[in-house]
């Protein structure tokens, strides 16, 4: 057996140090660029799907405007050219309707084509299918868009007033003036409730009515408030 110096030892030593070293950065170096790698590849996905997104919202917003017009177009002649008219108000929804419908298929996880839903329901109304308007509304009043889950429940709350589910219609009211948004501020609900209230429960009607009034002075909702009030039974 070869007898191993001290100093052999120490060199022998150092170079397995060396090269666990060598080995310790070399896996460092590879595990960095796989992390880069993996970076690289989430941002170009990151980019992929908002530059997918961005494009589908541009479509979607596009097939939302043609389907506005139909919707707010003029029974009788076109005010101006290139803007859609017709002269019966059950083909012109019905056109709108099909027309914000395909919007919300094409496009469901974009804000038009969300937005295209809110209209579809509009447009039932329009042609007295309340249970289809209905249907949608519900669809849409857990929107993870609060504004657009608003405007549903404000909707909807105005459809049940009109078609006898009172109880429904007082549930959603309050709870939009729990929560309002910008889109459905509290003053509006308040009046819309404040109506609601009016045939059966006229005392209740001008308890709202009047608060509307003193919380919301020299605006456009207080005069109708006001107006409204002078409207109740034993006001006149």
């Amino acid at each position: 057996m070869a007898h191993i110096s001290r100093r052999e030892l120490k060199k022998d030593e150092v170079r397995d140090t060396f090269e666990r070293g060598a080995e310790a950065v070399l896996s460092h170096q590879q595990l960095s660029l796989y992390i880069l790698i993996a970076a690289v590849l989430i941002a170009a996905g990151i980019f992929g799907w908002r530059t997918y997104t961005q494009r589908q919202t541009v479509k979607a917003s596009a097939g939302f405007d043609d389907a506005m017009k139909i919707f707010q177009a003029p029974l009788g002649a076109a005010i101006a050219e290139g803007q859609p008219s017709y002269t019966d108000p059950v083909k012109k929804f019905t056109d709108a309707q099909q027309k914000f419908a395909d919007v919300a298929a094409k496009y469901p996880h974009t804000r038009p084509g969300e937005l295209s839903r809110y209209y579809v329901a509009l447009s039932d109304e329009k042609l007295d299918k309340n249970a289809e308007a209905k249907a949608a509304l519900n669809g849409l009043t857990g929107s993870s868009d609060e504004e657009i889950a608003a405007l549903a429940k404000f909707e909807l709350a105005g459809l049940d007033d009109r078609t006898g589910d009172a109880d429904n219609a007082e549930k959603l009211y309050k709870a939009l003036i729990d929560k309002p948004t910008v889109l459905v501020p509290k003053a509006v609900v308040m009046l819309a409730l404040a109506q609601h209230y009016a045939p059966k429960d006229p005392a209740q009607a001008a308890k709202l009515f009047n608060q509307i009034k003193t919380d919301y002075p020299d605006t456009p909702v207080a005069d109708q408030a006001d107006q409204a009030l002078a409207l109740l039974p034993g006001k006149s």
